[in-house]
């Protein structure tokens, strides 16, 4: 069953901007270079970059816990770092340094307005990234499935809502809910599917007026008995995958 790859993406801070991509390379047991590479800590939540673990989500400024989150606008080019957001001034700095995480985090304090907390830091660890599962390297979104909500609901639903870091068009709706443990081919990289992607609030927020405005996920179970939308899934094979690219499963056409 084949599918193409329509949208690829990364969000380097976790919470903030996804960044478009032309191609990643995948590396077994990975998520993609420099996706939730960096967090900013909402008060403190018992991360230790010298012993790095996972730590739920709510403990950091994401659109789950502070939908105005969304109303940041961030791109990053390797360390450097430009933010913007409405009614504050621009932001310019380096996140290798300590000075450029501080101004960082002064400027999310700032957008944060009264939800900021005592103790705004930014936060990275060598070689560890902040996924929201911490056995889901790589999200999978069938926009078909996406439709199949929209039209259920009556309503238009961004599947930027959802974060992902592959968009594909040629599924079924919903098959992916069924394909746990199955191998993908996903340009030139292999992959096994970890699981679906339970939902949380993050994808109530839209993602251009940072408005809390559609009970997403809500409306999942009341129309399916679930709250999955996605899959993730787990590199077992590195290469390159392409927007433009098939992503099928095996003994299907490449």
């Amino acid at each position: 069953m084949e599918a193409l790859v329509t949208g690829l993406f990364r969000y380097p801070i976790k919470g903030f901007s996804p960044e478009p991509m032309a191609q990643a390379d995948l590396v077994p047991g990975r998520a993609i270079a420099q996706d939730r590479r960096w967090v900013v800590e909402n008060g403190p939540s018992g991360f230790d970059p010298a012993a790095p673990r996972y730590v739920p989500k709510m403990k950091f400024a994401v659109l789950a816990a502070h939908p105005v989150v969304a109303s940041a606008r961030t791109h990053v080019r390797g360390t450097h770092l430009a933010a913007s957001a409405p009614g504050h001034p621009d932001f310019h700095g380096d996140l290798a340094d300590e000075a450029g995480r501080e101004g960082f985090a002064d400027w999310v304090r700032g957008v944060l307005g009264e939800d900021a907390r005592d103790g705004v830091r930014v936060l990275e660890a060598p070689d560890y990234q902040f996924l929201d599962h911490p056995a889901g390297h790589i999200s999978i979104v069938n926009l078909a499935s996406v439709r199949d909500l929209e039209a259920r609901i009556g309503k238009p639903v961004d599947p930027l809502r959802f974060r992902a870091n592959l968009y594909v068009e040629g599924w079924p709706p919903w098959v992916e809910n069924d394909w746990k443990g199955k191998n993908l081919l996903l340009g030139f990289a292999r992959a096994t599917v970890f699981a679906p992607i339970v939902r949380c609030a993050a994808t109530e927020v839209d993602p251009q007026t940072a408005k809390k405005d559609l009970p997403l996920v809500e409306h999942l179970f009341e129309q399916y008995g679930h709250r999955d939308c996605g899959i993730y899934v787990q590199v077992t094979h590195g290469g390159t995958v392409r927007v433009g690219d098939a992503c099928s499963t095996p003994g299907e056409p490449e």
